[in-house]
């Protein structure tokens, strides 16, 4: 069987896919399943242990350069790599006309999606065969895996979340904290796609102090590519030890296997955090936690009171102000959270799945 899976981005929608893929690899142990993935999520898929090949795709830089002769030519290329597949079967795991497009595009005799109520945008549904019931009211992982118990698949304890991380990474990892003397440290990420799902830089500078003046903790400040100036004016403000630290997203699962704590908002890294049970503070604006925050009953979410969360949530141009959520409040989360962690210092804290070092 072929199988083809559309997911195109974004990184926490990405890693919140993992665990059906997990259960679809155990179901269909044969089977040839493929991933199409905007590239710049594609890293994260690289090397899986469950897939056999990721199809990457640039819609973005398409449409910016949509008259462009390379653009075409890149178009034709993809669409010929995804028809190649032969697929049996793909599901639609993001709802969206462009998903539903790639879906249908590539020839796959069965196409299974969500039913039209819980389609992102709704007239995707012209492209499936199938829709399957599913439900909005809890998280979107449950959702993921209603496609796959379409097919069969019975996915039951943990979730899983396959990754392959290599030695490289792991030992470069190493080697930088080392430099830095770091030894305790908490992942402090301020960063988020827009202004409505950030915190104030202000605060996470407080935070920082927090952390190094009661727990001895020092602050990695992680961040995306562009978010350095924000990193930076973390530091800045804050007084105690708070270090930016720029890596690739396999590397930051490596440093998430190592640190106490993460804080940060509905953003890829605090996703990818929560998939290797990095313990979590997590702070939530306009987005529902229930929805899309970390999943462990041990992790603690701060939700601004004032903010309308939708479920499909998308940027408004009036998305201007930081996330209201008081800065002693955080403080609390953060001692309940390490006082958890120090009850139970033997809980589980790496991925529930084996990973694949290249």
């Amino acid at each position: 069987m072929n199988i083809l899976i559309v997911k195109l981005s974004s990184i926490g929608d990405v890693i919140h896919t993992l665990p059906a893929l997990a259960a679809l690899r155990r179901q269909f142990p044969a089977a040839h399943i493929s991933w199409v993935v905007e590239r710049p999520s594609a890293s994260l898929l690289r090397d899986n242990p469950c897939l056999d090949e990721v199809i990457e795709i640039d819609t973005r830089a398409w449409r910016r350069r949509w008259s462009s002769p390379s653009t075409w030519r890149r178009m034709r290329s993809a669409l010929t790599v995804l028809r190649a597949g032969r697929f049996d079967v793909g599901l639609d795991f993001q709802g969206l006309l462009k998903s539903g497009l790639v879906l249908f595009l590539s020839g796959a005799r069965r196409r299974i999606g969500f039913d039209t109520a819980c389609l992102r945008e709704k007239p995707s549904a012209l492209f499936l065969t199938e829709q399957v019931p599913v439900s909005d009211e809890g998280h979107v992982i449950e959702k993921n895996l209603a496609l796959v118990r379409a097919l069969g698949a019975s996915p039951g304890g943990a979730y899983e979340f396959p990754m392959s991380i290599s030695e490289e990474d792991c030992n470069l990892i190493a080697a930088r904290l080392n430099a830095l003397a770091i030894e305790a440290f908490a992942i402090v990420n301020p960063g988020g796609n827009w202004k409505g799902k950030r915190w104030a830089p202000e605060n996470y500078a407080a935070i920082c102090d927090y952390l190094w003046s009661e727990h001895g903790l020092v602050s990695v400040i992680t961040h995306a590519p562009g978010e350095e100036a924000l990193a930076e004016e973390v530091r800045r403000r804050a007084r105690g030890s708070a270090i930016p630290f720029a890596c690739t997203l396999k590397q930051l699962a490596v440093l998430a296997d190592r640190a106490r704590l993460f804080i940060g908002g509905d953003t890829g890294p605090l996703h990818l955090a929560a998939a290797r049970r990095t313990p979590i503070v997590a702070i939530f604006g306009p987005t529902p936690a229930r929805r899309n925050g970390p999943f462990s009953p041990h992790d603690i979410v701060v939700q601004d009171p004032r903010a309308k969360v939708s479920p499909y949530y998308r940027r408004r141009g009036n998305d201007e102000s930081y996330i209201a959520v008081p800065v002693d409040e955080v403080k609390r989360a953060i001692e309940r959270r390490l006082s958890d962690v120090r009850r139970s210092p033997d809980a589980p804290h790496r991925p529930a799945v084996a990973e694949r070092a290249n």
